[in-house]
């Protein structure tokens, strides 16, 4: 599973990702949980295509 799939599914469950860090060729994404606010995982990636997919977006919620 790709890192952007990853992220659709873990909100499609109703849980939230936070963007915790970037630069032009990498980011750090926080995988929060949906029950208490907690990270449950992160996902760090230099991929071009999550890069693009994420554009400004520093959340699911945005």
């Amino acid at each position: 599973m790709d890192e952007i799939e990853k992220l659709e599914r873990w909100t499609d469950s109703g849980a939230h990702w936070r963007v915790v860090h970037r630069t032009p060729d990498h980011v750090t994404i926080a995988l929060i949980t949906c029950t208490g606010g907690e990270v449950a995982e992160w996902v760090k990636s230099t991929d071009e295509d999550l890069l693009s997919w994420l554009g400004a977006r520093r959340s699911s919620d945005d």
